[in-house]
């Protein structure tokens, strides 16, 4: 669901991230808000809450760091995970954290397109 709180974080992180990866895109995806940086998806964004793509290489650091998978269902016995972590909080007030999971963001995209899709 879009709530103005969730406006307002992708606007931050867009910003946070301009100069060091250029430019993220926006489109609807889940409901949300999906992060699109050269055509992958690497983060949404739902109810206020920033998530970020991950994979078999880099779930760990978010199991880390204790952060939590996306998921969503009409349910508890109809919840879908997604490969989408919650970030960490610090991230939005940092600039050089915000680069470092979104690249590991990028990173995880990158290796789990499909096969046939170009970039």
């Amino acid at each position: 669901m879009s709530t103005p709180e969730s406006g307002a974080l992708v606007a931050r992180f867009r910003e946070l991230l301009a100069a060091d990866l250029g430019p993220i895109d926006t489109r609807r995806a889940y409901g949300a808000h999906g992060l699109y940086r050269a055509g992958l998806m690497i983060g949404l964004v739902q109810d206020g809450v920033l998530y970020l793509k991950a994979d078999e290489q880099s779930r760990a650091s978010f199991a880390e760091a204790g952060l939590e998978a996306f998921q969503y269902g009409s349910s508890p016995q109809r919840r879908v995970r997604l490969s989408y972590f919650k970030a960490p909080p610090r991230l939005l007030d940092d600039r050089d954290e915000a680069t470092v999971w979104a690249q590991r963001a990028c990173e995880a995209a990158l290796r789990t397109r499909p096969a046939n899709r170009r970039i």
